[in-house]
């Protein structure tokens, strides 16, 4: 299949926008859900999935599903990274899939994050873990895996490279520069060859992995649609699935996700509560209008899948008390001037406190983890 072709693959959108709320952060259920249950909760996850019949039939025939996504260990973690991770995570395990974390240290190498210094990337690692465990990500019973790249691809060595090596064969130049984006990059950046061989590997990686589904962000798309066509080229029938989850903006006007090298732009996982104050404050947020603004995406994509309720808290003169129980309703009221700014971010900086105070505490009480992020902290953030 031509790249362009491959890339204009029918694609299917939530239509739901309160679609993120079929499931809490922590889902435990107590019977067994239908193929049709299934399907809702698994696809509420993504923005974007390739292809929806494809889901359905895996969640049909397959009582466990693997599911794969991938992470640099590149710096401090936001909370798109750790909050919104946790409420998929948590969603997709809820729907009976296994769920493997692929800490990319050699990825981030190859990517010259923390200045290549694979010691300093394996620090960064185990603190990102730590934080997974402290917000609530649901670990029990053994269906999330944090796996190691390194570890895994030397323990197989003989499966990962030729599996890496074919993929390269098949796959033009051009056709690798375009998967660029996935490394922070683009097309017209002057890469390394490390950088060339980068999406090689992590599309080997879904192979590699065993991954039915690639549960990623839509930056990751391009090599998603990549090993679907390695997948034509081999003649293989089941293709991985894709299920792109939405990109939450910066803060700042125009910031289409958030930076770990600009600390403005992010609120991390471990940012003190008056922090998070300061920084919802300064975030961009024009009253009455919903479009590209950050503090409501960050209502509609965390708050309201953590507590499934919003509440704003105001003066009677202003309206008084009001508890939102779905984004259609906030945006209504945003859109109307019958919610303001002034009132709208205090309860943001309120709920998002409230969920990342265990991890403060955490970090405060647990030595080890008090250690990681003193070293974290310290590390230049390299792009």
């Amino acid at each position: 299949m031509e790249a362009a072709a491959a890339e204009a693959v029918e694609t299917l959108s939530v239509s739901d926008p309160d679609a993120a709320q079929l499931s809490n952060p922590n889902p435990n259920p107590t019977h067994q859900l239908s193929p049709g249950q299934k399907f809702q909760i698994v696809r509420s996850v993504g923005e974007e999935c390739i292809q929806e019949d494809e889901l359905l039939n895996l969640l049909t025939k397959k009582p466990e599903p693997i599911c794969y996504d991938g992470f640099e260990p590149s710096g401090r973690m936001h909370i798109a990274q750790g909050v919104m991770k946790t409420i998929n995570v948590n969603k997709l395990t809820s729907a009976g899939c296994r769920v493997k974390i692929w800490i990319a240290d050699w990825f981030a190498k190859l990517n010259n994050k923390m200045g290549g210094d694979l010691k300093k990337i394996e620090t960064v690692g185990r603190y990102l873990i730590e934080i997974w465990k402290a917000v609530g990500m649901d670990l029990e019973g053994g269906k999330v895996e944090f796996l190691w790249s390194s570890k895994e691809i030397n323990a197989r060595a003989d499966e990962y490279w030729p599996l890496v090596l074919d993929i390269a064969q098949k796959n033009n130049l051009k056709r690798i520069i375009r998967c660029s984006q996935i490394m922070g990059r683009s097309e017209q950046d002057e890469l390394t060859a490390a950088q060339i061989f980068y999406p090689c590997m992590q599309c080997a990686d879904i192979f590699f992995l065993k991954a039915d589904i690639c549960q990623l962000g839509m930056d990751q798309r391009k090599v998603n649609v990549l090993a679907r066509e390695y997948c034509d080229d081999i003649k293989r029938k089941n293709k991985p699935i894709i299920l792109s989850h939405h990109m939450l903006p910066g803060l700042q006007q125009g910031q289409e996700k958030m930076s770990k090298s600009d600390p403005s732009s992010s609120i991390f996982m471990e940012d003190e509560e008056a922090e998070v104050n300061v920084k919802i404050k300064k975030a961009y947020c024009p009253p009455k209008i919903v479009e590209g603004n950050p503090c409501l995406e960050y209502v509609k994509y965390l708050v309201l899948p953590w507590f499934n309720e919003f509440t704003v808290e105001r003066n009677p003169d202003n309206g008084g008390n009001k508890t939102f129980k779905s984004f259609e309703e906030l945006a209504a009221d945003y859109e109307s001037g019958e919610l303001h700014p002034g009132d709208l971010k205090p309860a943001l900086s309120k709920s998002l406190n409230k969920i990342l105070e265990p991890v403060r505490e955490h970090f405060r009480k647990d030595s080890n983890a008090k250690e990681l992020l003193k070293r974290v902290k310290a590390y230049r953030v390299t792009k």
